[in-house]
């Protein structure tokens, strides 16, 4: 296998993981939402799905956790594929900022050339 063969499987099983993770959050938004509704059409108490739909709703805050630990791997991926000399190869379906620094709207950092002292 060649390298861009190699770089491209990886970066479509990235993709499909960032997918499903952003499809597992929708579908756990969709369950909340029902259970509200359900609750509502039944005339049942908010008491009394409270327990169940809390836990539902830990599930969306550890995939929200999950989407950002994804997101930061693709960050990572980046960083290593440039660090390897690799360049940019253009995979993916989406737009993507081409720094993860940065964030979106926000003016690029100026660089010098120099290195600097950490404080």
């Amino acid at each position: 296998m060649d390298k861009t063969t190699v770089v491209a499987g990886v970066a479509a099983d990235l993709h499909a993981t960032e997918k499903a993770v952003d499809a597992a959050i929708t579908q756990a938004t969709t369950l909340v939402q029902s259970m509200i509704g359900a609750r509502a059409a039944l005339s049942v108490s908010p008491v009394a799905g409270a327990g169940s739909q809390a836990r539902a709703m830990e599930t969306i805050a550890a995939l929200g956790v999950a989407r950002e630990a994804i997101v930061a791997c693709h960050a990572e991926l980046q960083k290593d594929h440039r660090r390897m000399g690799w360049g940019v190869y253009a995979v993916g379906p989406v737009d993507k900022p081409d720094d993860w620094e940065t964030p979106i709207g926000s003016p690029p950092p100026t660089k010098t050339g120099h290195l600097r002292v950490a404080s």
